[in-house]
């Protein structure tokens, strides 16, 4: 029991350290592809004000609210990233126990590879439950183009989960979260079953260089986020609705949201910010290196704590 609880608490723990790294190193980017996901569904965005790309996001951001505002919403970020990440990371070989108990990845690839599939897709479900609100109260904050003071709509994380809550109820912190499953479960089955596959089918999985294991996490991490990007776009939408009252309300549903965006925006709306979603992908593709190879410091210091 004793070595089981070791063992997650390394997982969970090296799991958060590379995500909360990763995360404040891409903020900006971050930030840039939710503005461009939301900006339809924002109050503060006029239409003649609306950003027409990656690169006018990015020269006006800096200009109108400041160079720190592409940080904006980040500290809900890390504190949400952080157990998201972990109880991924921790999660998914619990659960690959369940999905692949006695299955041999070399006679039974298809088994093996359906086996990664879902204990993916079942961590990232499972830890989406836990800490949805944290993801609401960061995509609301990097959402707001305010300027410092007044002009805001939120003044940080607290002021946000609060205003939210008073207005819409436990409810509307968890707008969007229907599909959020769903998008977290194609992405998270993609994120760790092709990498884990692919990983499992090399020689020697456990010294595989450096330079490999970041290729096949770039390759995977811009797959899966293109794959499951127009679930994002439209729960970013539904989470724009919570605090909204009668005919502020774009969207009565899920199913309306995605028929208004493909009907007034074109199909193209659901990937907008999808490049920036990309470059944000190496910060990903970082974090699953990084978290292999702190694994394998903590194996070769307990290693020589036995031997010691």
């Amino acid at each position: 029991m004793n070595d089981t609880l070791v063992s997650f608490a390394k997982d969970f723990l090296a799991g958060g350290i590379s995500a909360a790294i990763s995360k404040t190193a891409v903020a900006p980017i971050e930030r840039v592809k939710l503005l461009l996901q939301v900006q339809h569904a924002s109050k503060q965005i006029t239409a003649d004000k609306q950003y027409k790309g990656i690169m006018d996001c990015v020269v006006r951001i800096p200009k109108e609210q400041g160079f720190l505002s592409f940080w904006r919403g980040n500290l809900a970020n890390v504190i949400r990233y952080f157990p998201t990440q972990a109880l991924n990371f921790a999660f998914k070989d619990k659960y690959k126990k369940v999905f692949l108990d006695g299955v041999d990845k070399r006679t039974q690839f298809w088994r093996y590879f359906a086996g990664n599939l879902a204990s993916g897709g079942a961590a990232g479900a499972t830890s989406l439950c836990f800490v949805y609100p944290l993801d609401f109260a960061r995509t609301r904050l990097a959402a707001d183009v305010g300027k410092a003071g007044a002009g805001r709509e939120f003044s940080g994380l607290g002021d946000c989960l609060v205003k939210i809550f008073k207005s819409d109820g436990l409810k509307g912190l968890y707008q969007g979260f229907n599909v959020s499953v769903q998008g977290i479960i194609i992405y998270r089955a993609a994120y760790f079953g092709i990498y884990d596959t692919a990983k499992g089918m090399l020689p020697d999985p456990k010294n595989t260089h450096i330079v490999v294991s970041w290729m096949i996490a770039q390759t995977v991490t811009a797959v899966a986020g293109l794959t499951s990007y127009p679930f994002d776009t439209v729960r970013r939408r539904m989470m724009m609705q919570s605090g909204r009252k009668g005919a502020e309300i774009m969207y009565t549903g899920t199913i309306d949201c995605w028929r208004k965006i493909a009907r007034d925006e074109g199909g193209k709306a659901f990937f907008k910010g999808a490049w920036s979603n990309v470059l944000r992908g190496m910060g990903g593709a970082f974090v699953l290196v990084l978290y292999d190879e702190l694994k394998k410091v903590w194996c070769m210091l307990s290693e020589l704590q036995m031997t010691g």
